[in-house]
């Protein structure tokens, strides 16, 4: 009865959110949404659709509501060099631009993992680009993680 109770918060709130972006809550959007919340870490768009797709959701119609959710200020979209988009649920308060933390990729694996407690200090300069001086990017850490090593 608890987790039934867990879920059915999580999906008001999922709701809620939804509508303070100013979104339709709708089947596709609310399952992206809570699929997202349930990563500890940045996801493909092939990942999340490949998870989906029992549900009865199409790659095009995941593609649109990922777009809809980063364009609304609800997931951040990150390249992390590898020419492929991963997006990850922002946390309440976090700004316009790149996720508010770094990322680790394994440059073995290719694993992507979120590291929320690190922090990272960038100073600027005077004839530092003006998106480091407005804190605007997006710190990656690379190396070979823990399997790999």
């Amino acid at each position: 009865m608890a987790r039934q109770s867990k879920a059915l918060t999580s999906l008001v709130a999922a709701r809620a959110r939804l509508r303070s972006a100013g979104l339709r809550s709708t089947g596709a959007r609310l399952a992206v949404l809570r699929q997202l919340e349930a990563r500890r870490g940045p996801v493909t768009h092939g990942e999340l659709a490949s998870e989906l797709a029992p549900l009865g959701y199409d790659r095009a119609t995941i593609y649109r509501n990922l777009m809809d959710l980063t364009h609304a200020g609800l997931v951040s979209r990150t390249d992390l060099g590898d020419h492929v988009w991963r997006f990850e649920l922002r946390a309440s308060g976090d700004g316009e631009g790149s996720a508010s933390h770094p990322h680790f990729s394994c440059t073995d694996c290719g694993t992507v993992t979120c590291l929320p407690g690190v922090s990272v200090r960038i100073s600027a300069r005077g004839s530092s680009p003006r998106a480091i001086r407005r804190r605007d990017v997006a710190v990656q850490l690379r190396g070979r993680c823990d399997r790999c090593a």
